[in-house]
């Protein structure tokens, strides 16, 4: 069932958004906006380079405009969101650590990417399609509707070639206009000097983000001139125009890759492509495009965007409306470089989150705003922040602005995302997947003890979430961090305590029965050091001296030993949960 409308009073950007990429399509074409039937088809871009990995840093390029095409959808709109597969763009480096792929791959430098073999063992054609793939898996399951355009296929195919004649034709006009901006900065340095010190991670993002660094043109014999050949013979891009005729579009060229030169008609010719920063403001103008961000390295003063404004006009169109987005930084996995192995990408991140977490992150932050995804402990606090959110929705307590970063992440105007019948907390089914090492029967008993009074039917209840954090423990918590539960007492602790631990463990075990649930559990193990000085178990902390919250640390800490040899581990009542009575019982010495 559709997803209905937000109410324009939520302030959020992508409302705002909304509403500017609306009125300004209906500007480009007059007399149509006197209803939503007759209204423009509202066209949105992203960008993606399959040259390898696509991050998620990249995934900002798509959700983005998808969240702003969604809203403009939910407002009875037709909207068309594009994804422009860059896998005509040469490729330029191997990037380190991937499956399958060795320096041989190094020879393939400088073919388009659609040419280059994919890595050994992939079920795809050649290196673009098998990266592109996983982007595309990962997008369905984020519920992202797109329409992908191969520029392999837009290029080879000729439908290209007037634009391509036309750039020619006005190629004085470009230089002009590329002339003004080659003393400035590189967009790489100027990025940075934008923006908050990045880190080391977001500084490779923005160096190494492929396009954006292209040059903007051969100034060889010819002069300047805005289209490369890829070679006849090896397909390389090392080629230099050696003369080209307007009259009759004949071009030759030279390969200093391989010495292979031809001469060819333009007008019949379909292996090469336009520059990049002639490429791109030819596509907005081509595609009708009206929303289109770009990350920090295309916006900065003479890089792509900036420049692209300029040269959108000799080909006939205008600049879309475009907002910078800031990177995306992670936190507990390996740097985000594109170029450099251990890239986490959006299947990496799906893997241990469910897509309405993943879609939350990129909805509830303003473009230039940066963020970070965990792959470490803070996966667990995000969860806690996201149930606390969906609890407050469905109270009507939340923010308006929340509410509708909550309902872009939940689902689309086409519908609801699937989701976990029963979201138990992200922490305790961690925590269970931890204990029972992928027992899935000792998990069942475990999550249905959490409440006796409803208790858990099947472990596809608690799915994908339950999957989601098994997958979260086995990856991404190392080896030492792993819950073992011990096999036998520790006899030698157990004889050293005094009377007053041993009372503490007294009044622990006799309470298990009657408290064996989640909750119970909670009030029983924070109770105890409570009565042992005197007080109610059910007492609350601004009853209590201070001395109370030092000697539950010190109880805790030796329940962590007792049972699982450290002095922290998963939450106590789902770690006794765990264990069972029994166990809990023998392994403190009742």
């Amino acid at each position: 069932m559709p997803i209905v409308a937000q109410s324009t009073e939520t302030t959020d950007w992508v409302s705002r958004f909304a509403d500017e990429v609306i009125e300004e399509s209906e500007r480009r074409a007059p007399g149509t906006e006197s209803s939503v039937a007759t209204a423009p088809v509202v066209v949105v871009a992203s960008g993606l380079s399959p040259s390898g990995p696509i991050h998620l840093g990249n995934l900002r390029e798509v959700m983005t405009p998808h969240l702003v095409a969604d809203e403009i959808r939910r407002r009875g709109h037709q909207v068309r969101h594009l994804i422009s597969w860059d896998d005509y763009d040469r490729y330029r480096k191997v990037p380190a650590g991937l499956d399958g792929v060795d320096d041989t791959w190094a020879e393939h430098i400088g073919k388009p990417l659609t040419s280059v073999p994919a890595p050994r063992g992939s079920a795809y054609p050649n290196w673009a399609e098998h990266f592109k793939a996983a982007m595309i898996e990962s997008l369905a399951e984020l519920g992202v509707e797109f329409d992908g355009i191969s520029q392999t296929a837009q290029y080879t195919s000729g439908v290209y070639r007037e634009q391509i004649l036309h750039a020619i034709e006005h190629r004085a006009d470009i230089d002009a206009i590329l002339e003004q901006y080659r003393t400035k900065k590189a967009p790489a340095a100027a990025a940075k000097k934008q923006q908050k010190p990045l880190d080391e991670a977001e500084v490779e993002a923005a160096e190494g983000s492929g396009a954006a660094a292209e040059d903007d043109g051969s100034s060889g014999t010819v002069g300047y001139f805005p289209y490369k050949p890829y070679c006849g013979n090896c397909e390389k891009d090392l080629t230099t125009v050696t003369s080209y005729v307007d009259d009759t579009t004949e071009l030759s060229y030279t390969c200093t890759a391989c010495g292979f030169a031809e001469t060819v008609r333009l007008s019949e010719f379909n292996r090469g492509k336009l520059v990049w920063k002639v490429d791109w403001p030819m596509r907005w103008a081509y595609e009708g495009v009206v929303f289109e961000p770009s990350g920090v390295d295309h916006s900065s003063p003479g890089s792509s965007f900036q420049v692209g404004g300029q040269i959108v006009g000799i080909f006939g169109g205008k600049q879309p409306i475009g907002p910078m987005y800031a990177f995306v930084g992670i936190s507990g996995m390996a740097k985000m470089s594109s170029s450099k192995g251990g890239v986490p990408t959006p299947g990496d991140a799906l893997k241990i989150m469910e897509p309405q977490i993943l879609r939350w992150l990129y909805a509830r932050r303003r473009p230039n705003q940066s963020f970070k995804i965990a792959f470490d402990q803070e996966i667990q606090r995000l969860y806690d922040e996201w149930d606390k959110l969906d609890a407050k929705v469905a109270e009507g307590a939340a923010l308006p602005a929340d509410v509708a970063a909550h309902a872009r992440a939940v689902g689309t105007a086409g519908g609801e995302l699937a989701r976990t019948p029963r979201p138990l907390p992200y922490r305790t089914l961690a925590s269970v997947a931890d204990i029972t090492a992928g027992h899935q029967d000792q998990a069942l008993r475990i999550l249905s003890d959490l409440d006796p009074e409803n208790p858990l039917a099947a472990l596809d209840e608690a799915r994908p979430r339950y999957d989601k954090a098994e997958a979260w423990i086995n990856t991404h918590v190392p080896a030492d961090q792993r819950t073992i539960v011990r096999e036998e007492a520790d006899a030698e602790l157990l004889k050293s305590l005094d009377e007053a631990a041993r009372q503490s463990l007294r009044l622990l075990v006799d309470g298990l029965a009657e408290n064996w649930s989640l909750d119970g559990l909670t009030h029983l193990v924070y109770g105890v050091p409570k009565v042992q000085a005197g007080f109610s178990a059910d007492a609350t902390p601004k009853e209590l001296p201070p001395e109370i919250k030092t000697a539950q640390r010190t109880f805790f800490a030796l329940l962590y030993h007792l049972l699982v040899g450290r002095d922290t581990g998963p939450r106590l009542p789902t770690l006794l949960l765990a264990v069972g009575q029994e166990r809990v019982r023998a392994l403190l010495g009742e």
